[in-house]
């Protein structure tokens, strides 16, 4: 194989490695074509066949951008921007007939690198990415060593050695640059993610319960709450039309929130999801809430903290919570109304159950704390299972899980709670959120999953206002007394390994979530507020944009001098060749002998002889033998030994 195919594979590789992580978002036209025509040049390298016309490839570019349009419906945007620089950058590499050429493809990979952050700015990406830079840089160096064939491991490790030299300049400009905002809002493809949703079907908690990823992490200050108190509150619904569970307008009264005992102190990692909202521990009031640059929000009637758009970036916060506390009304007001109302012609057995639950004599005139406990001792005794595969319900959902088959997850359990306690004239609503922990902390953050989505109930209580039921708690109580969520059926892999040895696959899963933990907290939350708390660590009292800029200044300036004094130190160890072949023109000229830069030594050699004569015969035979160590093969002495039998004969010979 002839070294440009050597070349051309090993760029093609880079590139598909650069492309590979854009398949998930590109339309599959443009994966597809992408593929064919990668392939196709690696076809043409390897046979040393003529690349294809120019009429080709815009036949080619005007189908791509055809099909752009077709798909995006725009030619402008991330989308439709990100899919022709992936056509682009493939259809250039049919053009690569000169180093303009491939200088062309190399800027265009390192373009492609960053838009590959545009999707996700995970650790594994940003590894991905980083072999990239590291393979392009390499084919960099490939394309500046026009002769010879140098081995790819040569251009590695070059590449490699210059991306070390560059990396305390990313470093600074990381730490330095101003942090203004994403230029689409970047990553925003919430859409797709798992996590709460806004509404809930029965056995929707159950599908977001079978998701193993971190839904968050937090930290406490001091002692955390007990497992039981791990509830972090999100979506509260009201509205029930017999099928779907949604929340309710806001009420402009606000939150009335009394807090008791001494508060929790935490810290919050947030992952990206679908909802405009924040699932804090309860009880986060409104005088110890986050605050968010950036973001606005605020703590609605029901306790959610609502954002004013989808939450798609990780965010990083503090806050305080009450474990104790009280909320809602004390007494009967209009919009507790909303809270009792039940979809007519829906579950009328379940319906006519409570009611006859509440006409026992030892619960007439029961307030709703007595009916409450009722509702949770039936669950306890009735004969109920709790699993993640409770099988699809019919019309009458809750009728038929109330009373007939008994097996369901946590939201069966709180909205057949929520039904019987509206059908007995209390008020009552869902909550969703999460519950529980991992069991233990990971490098002192307490991880939440997906798999602690959890649903439990509030019914209203006259001169206590809004009270939590879990009747999850009455049937499974490990669930929630230890904060265990029921797991999930494991993948391939992770079945596998867990199978033959599950302390090792714990132990795993452990380490990787805390190496990804410290790349989010390290680099994905580096802030403008952390920029501005090191320029303070440095001395600077009260920062701010023009004390960045300064540093930045003046960073870059010691940065130039470094280099331009660096590279005047480099100029005399490089090519030393060169160097001694002009102190020997130099020390030739003291004697008469004139030569130039051009002459090889076998030159000088006669040029001392006819200058010199007899004379200057032991300066030629010296010449002689530097033309031999530079030119032959059998080496007499190293070069660095040379120049004293030089220098010996220069003194016999003197100076005229």
């Amino acid at each position: 194989m002839t070294r440009e195919a050597r070349d051309t594979l090993f760029l093609l590789a880079v590139i598909g490695w650069t492309l590979l992580p854009h398949a998930g978002h590109v339309p599959v036209w443009c994966s597809g074509l992408a593929a064919a025509i990668l392939g196709w040049r690696a076809w043409l390298a390897v046979g040393n066949r003529p690349l294809p016309g120019r009429w080709v490839l815009v036949a080619l570019l005007l189908a791509a951008g055809g099909l752009t349009f077709w798909s995006e419906r725009t030619l402008l945007g991330k989308e439709a921007g990100v899919t022709l620089i992936v056509v682009l950058m493939t259809l250039k590499t049919l053009e690569l007939r000169a180093r303009r050429d491939a200088l062309v493809v190399f800027f265009l990979g390192f373009f492609v690198v960053l838009t590959n952050f545009l999707y996700s700015q995970s650790l594994l990406v940003a590894a991905s990415m980083l072999l990239s830079v590291w393979g392009l840089l390499a084919a960099l160096v490939l394309a500046h060593m026009p002769v010879g064939r140098p081995p790819l491991a040569a251009a590695g490790t070059l590449a490699a050695r210059a991306a070390l030299l560059g990396a305390p300049v990313m470093v600074v400009l990381f730490l330095l640059f101003p942090r203004f905002g994403p230029l689409w809002g970047v990553p925003e493809d919430a859409a797709g993610r798992t996590g709460l949703s806004g509404t809930m079907r029965l056995g929707g908690v159950a599908s977001v319960a079978n998701d193993e990823t971190i839904a968050l992490r937090v930290r406490f200050d001091g002692a955390p709450p007990p497992p039981e108190a791990m509830y972090f509150r999100g979506p509260v619904l009201g509205r029930f039309d017999g099928v779907d569970w949604t929340r309710l307008p806001d009420v402009p009264a606000g939150a009335r929130v009394q807090v008791l005992g001494t508060p929790r102190h935490y810290e919050m990692t947030l992952e990206p999801s679908r909802l405009a909202m924040l699932p804090l521990l309860e009880l986060t009031p409104a005088t110890a809430g986050p605050q968010l640059d950036g973001w606005s929000l605020r703590l609605r009637q029901d306790l959610q903290w609502q954002l004013d758009r989808p939450l798609s970036d990780r965010i990083r916060l503090q806050a305080s919570a009450w474990t104790d506390y009280r909320h809602g009304p004390r007494r009967t007001t209009p919009e507790l109304d909303d809270w009792r109302r039940l979809p007519p012609g829906y579950n009328p057995r379940t319906l006519a159950w409570a009611q006859a639950l509440q006409a026992r004599p030892e619960l007439a005139g029961a307030d709703a704390r007595t009916l409450a406990a009722a509702l949770l001792r039936h669950v306890a005794d009735g004969g109920y299972g709790y699993t993640l595969e409770p099988g699809a319900y019919g019309r009458d959902a809750i009728d038929e899980f109330w009373l007939d088959r008994k097996l369901g997850f946590c939201e069966h359990f709180a909205a057949a709670f929520v039904v019987a306690m509206r059908a007995m004239g209390v008020p009552a609503r869902i909550v969703t959120g999460y519950q529980g922990t991992d069991p233990a902390p990971v490098d002192g953050w307490w991880i939440v999953r997906q798999s602690n989505a959890h649903a439990w109930a509030e019914y209203w209580q006259p001169g206590v206002g809004w009270q939590r039921a879990d009747p999850t708690a009455a049937v499974a109580p490990e669930r929630v007394q230890r904060g265990r969520s029921l797991p999930p059926t494991p993948g391939l892999v992770a079945g596998t390994i867990g199978a033959v040895n599950p302390a090792l696959a714990a132990r795993l899963r452990e380490a990787w979530e805390t190496i990804n933990n410290r790349w989010n907290q390290a680099v994905l939350n580096y802030s403008r507020q952390r920029q501005f708390d090191l320029l303070r660590a440095l001395g600077v009292e009260s920062p701010d944009w023009e004390d960045l800029a300064r540093a930045l200044i003046v960073l870059a300036a010691l940065a130039s001098a470094t280099g331009a004094g660096w590279a005047l130190w480099d100029r005399h160890r490089q090519d030393p060749w060169q160097r001694l072949q002009a102190r020997v023109q130099r020390a030739l000229a003291a004697r008469g002998v004139e030569v130039g830069p051009q002459h090889a030594p076998r030159a000088r050699a006669e040029r001392v002889r006819a200058a010199l004569g007899a004379a200057g015969e032991p300066l030629a035979v010296e010449l002689e033998a530097l033309d031999r160590l530079r030119y032959g093969e059998g080496l007499e002495r190293p070069a660095r030994r040379w120049w004293p039998g030089f220098a010996k004969a220069l003194r016999q010979v003197g100076r005229p």
